[in-house]
């Protein structure tokens, strides 16, 4: 930014920018060393520099997406963001990409610094690695626009990923050639992978650090129809709506392509609506829903499970979508409109427990980890929980969910959690295994045998026709 205030004079308008102010402290320091040899003053009222020749750079901080809304119908020829992975989406770095402008002919450019990891590694990782992960490549985008006299105008953007490696520091390597030594022995592998070899894949810090593709992420395949089956949402309008299918493991059972072995009671995915706004490009368009109505999302969801030829036992709906204000609710919108075809109780919403006690976030933990089962004369701890590939969003998001600043035992909640919140709710839900149809139908006992599983069962499916054996999960 320096080099381009020299170079462009008059007209070149900076901005340098980082998620808090605290975060600018050391970058002001430098700019501090630099900046008064080229003759720049400082004005720390506004936080910006002026330089004998016209230009100028100012500092600012976003920490809501409000701060970036407040920079509209200002002019800036070059934005620096760095550690953009600390800015959970990409909406308030778009908004300040539309003040990129110059009435004087100078080129405009956006630059983002970043390290892997973080609350907005996801977004990241999609829009500048997943497209050329070695690099070097420029991604071109096109983009359109409405002029003031109602002409469309089409326009091509390019952006490009540039790797950089600790190794590339040639000044740090001949000062401290010890350094890379003592950075391999700071933290977990993962945390290594991300610093010493810049690998965005490597998610140091990662709420859900027991997850793993090769052993939850299963090719879809036809699941024995007898299976219990159920449907788990998180409402979303002007954030994006998520809702997933589920079934329960009735016996164990070994996937007839991949050969993974599912066990008695795991739960498998296996079908995902994600209701998110996507861009030209087929990227996700900043956390940004659909703004479709109960109505339509119940007819969706109807038509969906038409499709499947699957009846659904039961679904659970996070409890928001029951308040009642002046209206009915979401949750009864859908019912009356599908006349009852797609209901749903309210979802267990309780996300961590006191005193250790098992929350949602635990319950998926768990399930990701897994129970010890014997295999072949031996034990081996399986998973619990497993996920069809066709739910791409919940398989996007579920890996980047990094923890609370503030409370460690909770997510990040800016991040885009849609998925994983529908994803707590269902295996909060109480879920049962059907008794597999080579077993005796036939329930058996007094009352005191009968477990409280089996009584929400039968509630759940009184007046199906359903007489099933259950068993306590």
């Amino acid at each position: 930014m320096l080099i381009r205030a020299l170079q462009f004079g008059k007209g070149e308008r900076g901005l340098f920018v980082r998620r808090t102010f605290k975060q600018l402290s050391e970058v002001m320091a430098r700019a501090h060393e630099m900046f008064p040899i080229h003759g720049a003053k400082w004005r720390e009222k506004d936080l910006k520099w002026t330089f004998p020749n016209g230009a100028w750079m100012s500092f600012a901080y976003l920490e809501r997406d409000q701060d970036a809304q407040n920079m509209q119908g200002k002019e800036f020829t070059c934005i620096c963001i760095e550690e953009a992975g600390t800015f959970p989406n990409w909406g308030p770095i778009a908004k300040l990409k539309a003040t990129l402008r110059s009435t004087k002919g100078i080129p405009t450019q956006l630059l983002l610094t970043g390290n892997p990891g973080g609350s907005g590694a996801n977004w990241v990782r999609a829009r500048y690695i997943d497209p050329a992960p070695q690099g070097w490549e420029p991604i071109k985008e096109m983009n359109a626009t409405v002029l003031p006299n109602g002409e469309r105008m089409e326009y091509v953007t390019e952006r490009i990923y540039i790797p950089s490696r600790v190794t590339d520091n040639q000044i740090l390597m001949q000062k401290d050639p010890n350094y890379v030594a003592r950075l391999m022995e700071s933290g977990s592998e993962q945390l290594v992978k991300a610093w010493l070899h810049g690998d965005f894949m490597a998610i140091d810090g990662a709420f859900f650090d027991n997850f793993d593709t090769q052993k939850h992420v299963l090719k879809p395949t036809e699941l024995p129809d007898w299976w219990m089956r159920f449907r788990c949402g998180d409402w979303g309008s002007a954030r994006p709506f998520a809702f997933y299918w589920a079934a329960v493991a009735s016996e164990d059972w070994v996937h007839p392509e991949s050969g993974h072995f599912i066990p008695k009671d795991a739960i498998v995915i296996y079908n995902e609506w994600y209701g998110v706004k996507m861009k030209p490009d087929g990227q996700v368009d900043a956390n940004k829903g659909l703004r479709m109505y109960a109505e339509e999302v119940a007819q969706g969801l109807l038509e969906r499970e038409r499709n499947m030829r699957q009846r659904i036992d039961y679904g659970v709906l996070d409890p928001s979508a029951f308040a009642v204000d002046g209206g009915p609710s979401i949750a009864e919108r859908m019912f009356r409109h599908t006349k009852g075809k797609v209901s749903f109780r309210r979802a267990d919403n309780k996300r961590v427990g006191p005193m250790g006690a098992l929350s949602g976030w635990d319950q998926v933990r768990g399930r990701l980890g897994g129970a010890v089962v014997e295999r072949h004369n031996r034990e081996e701890m399986i998973p619990m929980l497993f996920f069809f590939s066709n739910c791409k969003h919940l398989l996007r998001t579920l890996p980047m969910l990094q923890h609370d600043e503030n409370n460690p035992e909770d997510l990040d909640t800016t991040a885009e959690d849609h998925a994983a919140d529908a994803l707590r709710y269902g295996v909060m839900s109480r879920p049962w295994a059907k008794e597999s149809p080579d077993r005796d139908p036939k329930r058996t006992g007094t009352l005191a045998d009968v477990t409280l599983d089996q009584l929400w069962y039968d509630n759940e499916t009184r007046g199906r026709g359903d007489n099933v054996v259950t068993r306590r999960i």
